[in-house]
């Protein structure tokens, strides 16, 4: 296949069943990201019986270290995505495997040096999330294993984008759910300790992840070379576009990271019950972000596919349907959050918070809607390649989030997490504001304006 410049494209099942096989190629990506916080609850539920409260803190704070050291390297799977699609589309598969093979293996030399920088900074990274003393060195020693793994991670996250791309969305939920059987496995071997496997607590958890990682990007790469192939020669894959568009989208998750982080810090500051509610209607809100993430994801494999073969108007098509099916997913969670409010509070909430807390989820509640727009659009850009573009529109809409949200700390309103939350509404609805204009009616250099 490496040496096939050029095939005519089987005819796509989406010419003759547009919503079906929308839904049908969404559904498994939904499966297979929930997979991932279902077993980071598995984690939760093994470390907590370990005596004490430190192992929890420290898998804490060690998770959310080793997250948002990745984050920043989303955009091996996001381009990588886009650009097969876009060859795939064009019948030229001899490209795609030039751009699946580029991407993991230069994922597997940013693993390297991750692993090579980050392992002498663990205990200052870990005290920025404000592990100390003992928290700290349960911290720095589930960041020593789980950075061991770190090649396997971004390698099956550029084979993920790389199947994606090829329309393939079963291959990468197999491996998401098979990786995390494995790790919950692994778990209960190494956290407690069985047979001839001593007892290693936190430590055992991160092996447990690394181990299961390594076996998933193996499983990976054995599945990119049979979809699509895999080869050494690698010239004409886009190195230099792959790096810009690693630019953009690190640029815009840092602007993404920089106004979560600010929500947070400014609800724990007015003080323990608002910092409880803004929690528990933040772990809610990125949840059911899966849903809409989905149809975002599947969105940008077909709008790359079609736009690789020259067809705008069955691109634009694509389109019209991920904002519908999202923005109908995006009023249905509305619902659910409002009839499922006291059952949210009574499972998530601490009774000392309760008063703080509804307001303000209803707010998140009837965001759903406009929150859904902005997911979809993400993806439909990401699908066009118009990443410059995201880049800006998250600029701009975290600056005026992040002027918002100091407003809030400054006057100090009553009711502080309802003026949080309606800033972060805010900042949704301009990301959707700039991303449906973009598509319709089209404004500036529009890759999907007819």
């Amino acid at each position: 296949m490496q040496d096939n410049p050029k095939q005519p494209p089987q005819r796509h099942p989406f010419l003759d069943r547009p919503n079906r096989t929308l839904v049908r190629m969404a559904l498994p990506v939904l499966f297979s990201l929930v997979a991932e916080p279902l077993t980071g609850l598995a984690d939760t539920a093994f470390v907590a019986r370990i005596p004490g409260s430190e192992p929890v803190a420290a898998l804490g704070v060690g998770t959310m270290a080793f997250s948002a050291i990745f984050w920043a390297f989303a955009f091996l799977g996001i381009a990588t995505q886009t650009e097969v699609a876009h060859s795939v589309g064009r019948g030229e598969e001899g490209r795609a495997v030039k751009v699946v093979s580029l991407a993991a293996l230069l994922a597997a030399g940013i693993g390297l040096g991750l692993l090579a920088v980050s392992i002498w900074f663990l205990s200052p990274l870990a005290s920025i999330f404000g592990a100390e003393g003992l928290v700290n060195d349960y911290a720095c020693q589930y960041m020593f294993y789980r950075l061991l793994g770190a090649p396997a991670v971004l390698v099956t996250l550029a084979c993920f984008g790389g199947l994606r791309g090829a329309q393939d969305m079963r291959t990468p939920l197999y491996v998401a759910v098979g990786i995390n059987v494995i790790n919950v496995l692994l778990d209960w071997l190494l956290i407690f300790g069985h047979g001839s496997f001593p007892a290693m607590g936190v430590a055992g958890a991160a092996i447990a992840s690394t181990v299961s990682q390594w076996i998933g990007a193996f499983w990976c790469l054995i599945a990119v070379y049979r979809t699509l192939g895999l080869t050494v020669h690698m010239r004409g894959a886009g190195l230099v576009r792959l790096m810009r568009v690693g630019g953009d989208l690190f640029l815009r998750t840092g602007a993404v990271l920089v106004f979560l982080t600010l929500c947070t810090r400014v609800a724990n500051r007015f003080g323990p019950d608002q910092g409880a509610a803004f929690q528990a209607t933040r772990q809610f809100f990125l949840f059911s972000a899966l849903f809409l993430d989905a149809f975002a994801i599947t969105g940008q494999s077909l709008v790359g596919y079609f736009l690789g073969a020259d067809d705008r108007a069955k691109a634009r098509d694509v389109a019209r349907l991920v904002c519908w099916w999202s923005f109908g997913t995006g009023v249905a969670l509305c619902a659910a959050m409002l009839l499922g409010t006291d059952l949210v509070a009574w499972l998530l909430v601490p009774p000392a918070a309760y008063a703080v807390f509804g307001p303000g989820w209803i707010v998140v509640s009837l965001s759903q809607p406009i929150g859904s727009l902005s997911f979809a659009t993400d993806g439909i850009h990401w699908g066009t390649g118009d990443f410059a573009y995201l880049r800006n529109s998250m600029l701009a809409a975290s600056a005026v989030g992040v002027a918002c949200v100091l407003a809030v700390e400054f006057f100090e309103p009553p009711q502080v997490l309802v003026y949080i939350w309606l800033a972060s509404t805010l900042w949704t609805f301009i990301r959707a504001g700039f991303g449906l204009v973009r598509i319709w009616p089209g404004v500036g250099r529009a890759p999907l304006r007819g």
